[in-house]
């Protein structure tokens, strides 16, 4: 959870207009929590922030989790939040899509977590058609994730941009998408620098492994 929440910052960072302060959050849970924790982090300014729940209920508790770090009520209407928006996370189960087209404005960035799966999607039609599209892995993307509606349109994987292999130079008006997958090295690379950190300081113990 938390390497996804780091990977959707990452994208957040490279991505999103610097001067973002409104946020958009759809879901409360789990991965909603890490996503929001991390684009705070990551966001230099003190933010506002509208999150959607499928009740269309206040959730006290995911509230109280935030509220020393920004102003956060729930959304009254999920395509007005999205258009008053500058940064936009959709952390669902991701069934079916979220908002109307028309919501999304120029300049927004979209972080896409809940397309994980052939059949699932958080994004309407039209979206990835105006949109910048960056990938964690494109073969992925194209199979499970968001871009798996729109397979024939160009994307970039962040690795490309954070590597220098491609550039991307943001207008004031694009409209950027980080279609996150998830990635098994992601959490292979994280578990190497965990043994390589618990190996110098000598912490924790070793067992042998039977192979």
């Amino acid at each position: 959870t938390a390497r996804t929440g780091a990977a959707g910052g990452l994208g957040l960072q490279q991505l999103a207009r610097r001067e973002s302060t409104r946020i958009c959050i759809f879901g409360t849970g789990v991965q909603a929590s890490v996503q929001l924790q991390y684009a705070l982090k990551l966001l230099l300014q003190h933010c506002t922030v509208q999150y959607v729940t499928v009740t269309g209920e206040a959730e006290p508790a995911f509230e109280a989790r935030f509220r020393d770090r920004c102003a956060i009520s729930v959304a009254m209407d999920r395509n007005d939040a999205v258009a008053n928006s500058d940064v936009v996370i959709t952390a669902t189960p991701g069934s079916d899509a979220l908002f109307e087209a028309d919501a999304v404005k120029p300049g927004t960035h979209l972080t896409c977590v809940g397309a994980d799966t052939a059949g699932k999607r958080e994004l309407p039609d039209g979206v990835l058609a105006r949109a910048c599209i960056f990938v964690d892995d494109e073969v992925q993307a194209r199979g499970i994730g968001e871009c798996q509606w729109a397979p024939s349109l160009p994307c970039t994987e962040i690795g490309d941009l954070l590597s220098g292999t491609r550039s991307f130079q943001r207008s004031p008006s694009d409209i950027t998408v980080f279609d996150m997958t998830g990635l098994a090295l992601q959490d292979l690379t994280v578990a190497r620098f965990l043994y390589e950190h618990a190996t110098e300081q000598q912490l924790g113990t070793s067992v042998a492994w039977p192979w």
